[in-house]
């Protein structure tokens, strides 16, 4: 357990196992300790680094916003005081939307990406859904006191008293449009999406942001040789609120992280 000082935060991080890199970044409200149910599996090869991002866990809120492009430029930062080339990183909703961006601002620093339950676009998202993050704020700190996420927080956070401002700073993020449509095409990291059947983000949207990334825009030929180094996952009877602590989420993503290449195969019989 450790604390790096960038960019004016004081990051808390942790590390399991030992190997190739991977960044794990958790879902909003939440902390690293929300990966634990499949922290074993993900860190039996490999060197897990799961980090509390601004105002969550372990790490102290600071005088600035949450801003997604922030936070990727916390990751970025977290990964040169590690003093790593490059790492791998699997993000979920909220960190999914970091892992995105920090991608996207830093390209040279992401192997692999995995975005798991997060669009890249607002609209991506459900109305309903939607019509939840609207409603984010302090004005739900006493209710959300009965939550998991609540208790999860109080259990680590350096200042407790600081969950109401963690909810409207979460609040303004989420209420706030953005676009990344034009930024994906600065992603240099084989990337992979990962949903749930029932998940909070449109099936069309998923296509969609399949297709920028390369996937699904032609048939792959019988060997496989048209087919993109892009990789999407859809695992059945999950939804977007089960899907983080699901085994299926690892046993879908190891393989993608640990392949040696991502080129398509040679044909049958070479």
């Amino acid at each position: 357990m450790s604390y790096a000082d960038v960019n004016g935060i004081s990051l808390y991080y942790e590390e399991h196992g030992s190997g190739r890199p991977l960044i794990l970044l958790h879902g909003g409200l939440a902390a690293a300790g929300m990966y634990a149910p499949i922290l074993p599996m993900l860190a039996k090869d490999r060197r897990v680094i799961a980090v509390d991002l601004q105002a969550h866990g372990h790490t102290a809120d600071v005088d600035r916003p949450l801003r997604f492009e922030t936070l990727g430029d916390d990751v970025a930062a977290l990964i040169r005081h590690l003093g790593l080339a490059q790492a791998d990183l699997m993000g979920y909703s909220f960190g999914g939307a970091t892992a995105l961006r920090t991608a996207i601002q830093h390209p040279h620093l992401v192997r692999r990406l995995a975005v798991v339950s997060m669009p890249y676009r607002r609209d991506g998202w459900y109305p309903e859904s939607l019509a939840g993050m609207d409603q984010m704020g302090s004005q739900l700190a006493e209710p959300l006191k009965q939550s998991p996420l609540y208790e999860m927080y109080a259990s680590v956070a350096p200042r407790v008293q600081d969950w109401p401002v963690l909810l409207d700073k979460t609040g303004d993020l989420l209420r706030r449009d953005f676009d990344w449509s034009a930024d994906i095409a600065k992603i240099t990291a084989q990337a992979m999406l990962v949903y749930a059947d029932a998940d909070a983000v449109r099936p069309a949207h998923i296509v969609d942001f399949y297709a920028l990334l390369g996937g699904g825009l032609r048939d792959a030929t019988w060997d496989g040789s048209a087919r993109s180094v892009a990789r999407l996952a859809i695992l059945p009877s999950h939804t977007h609120y089960d899907i983080f602590g699901s085994p299926d989420l690892p046993s879908a993503v190891i393989p993608f992280f640990g392949a040696a290449s991502l080129e398509p195969p040679a044909p049958y019989g070479q």
